[in-house]
């Protein structure tokens, strides 16, 4: 599947703020013009995609379920 085929509203462009490495999982913050998004990717993705701060992205948001609570 490539990018473009991904439905735009699922799709943040943005640069890493900050990486927070585990051994087996690390904690990814992607700064966007909407706020921070934040992902948990494996810490192998991380060093194979060469992922960094101030390194440009997509975030890329699958969501099965959203729920709303009223204020």
């Amino acid at each position: 599947m490539s990018i473009q085929s991904i439905n735009a509203r699922n799709q943040f462009k943005g640069k890493i703020k900050e990486i927070v490495e585990g051994p087996v999982v690390s904690e990814v913050d992607v700064e966007t013009p909407f706020g921070i998004v934040t992902s948990v990717i494996t810490s192998r993705s991380v060093r194979e995609l060469q992922l960094r701060p101030g390194v440009e992205v997509l975030a890329l948001v699958k969501a099965t379920e959203v729920s709303i609570a009223k204020l």
